[in-house]
Order: C-alpha cells, then structure tokens, then sequence
C-alpha cells in the first residue's frame, strides 16, 4: 500500500485485527525537519511555550508538511486499516492563558502547555 500525505507532522498508524484483537504499529513519515530513521522521528519536536507570558513562538517544526509513505510490512492477505495523526507543535494550554489575563494561580497539576492533534479517517484494506 502507498500514501500521500500533507499537514503539520505526518504519522500512519497501520491497525490490523490479530487473533481477535486488534494489533497496532505507528510509523512516523514527516517530522517537522526533524530526522525521520527506521520510521520514527529522531528527536522530541520541543516546546517554545513561555508559560509566564501566555505566548509561544512558532519557530519549530514546519507549518506545512507533505510525506509519501508505502507500508514496509504490507502483507495483501490480512485486513487492516490506515489513518492519518498529525501532531501540533506545544502551545499554551487554556488555563496558562486565564492566569496571565485574570492574574490567577494555574491549578494544581494542570500543564503549562497543550499538544494538539488531528485524525484523519480510515482507509480500510479488505483481501
């Protein structure tokens, strides 16, 4: 199987029914300039928050990405099913926002910043 994909950071999650179970293997295609090796990014996106000022700056990653990718373990007699996540670079979480604005403590263990992601739908293989 062979895909095109564009967006922020590309990831194909290969998902296939094994024993009555359902198997699952993640390969990273796309990485933000970051290097891609044995289908997994080499180093953590990073984190440009700046916590005290509610702001981060946008400079990691890439703001459009576009992977090609060809499952290296396809095997055309098993079922299985394909998607798409995209991971955003690290921003600032809702409540890091409301204490900057409102001048409030952030809550106990809530996270300075946010990682969004995306999901695309699946692509089913049937034999």
């Amino acid at each position: 199987m062979r895909f095109g994909c564009f967006a922020a950071q590309d990831r194909w999650p290969q998902t296939w029914p094994a024993d009555g179970s359902t198997s699952e293997r993640v390969y990273d295609i796309s990485c933000g300039g970051r290097e891609v090796a044995d289908g997994q990014c080499r180093a953590p996106v990073g984190n440009s928050v700046d916590a005290e000022a509610a702001t981060y700056t946008n400079d990691i990653g890439q703001a459009i990405l576009g992977g090609y990718w060809e499952d290296p373990d396809f095997d055309p007699a098993q079922s299985a099913f394909y998607y798409v996540r995209v991971l955003e670079i690290p921003t600032p979480r809702w409540t890091t926002y409301d204490r900057k604005f409102f001048g409030v403590e952030l809550p106990e263990g809530a996270p300075e910043s946010i990682q969004d992601r995306a999901y695309t739908s699946p692509i089913w293989y049937t034999p």
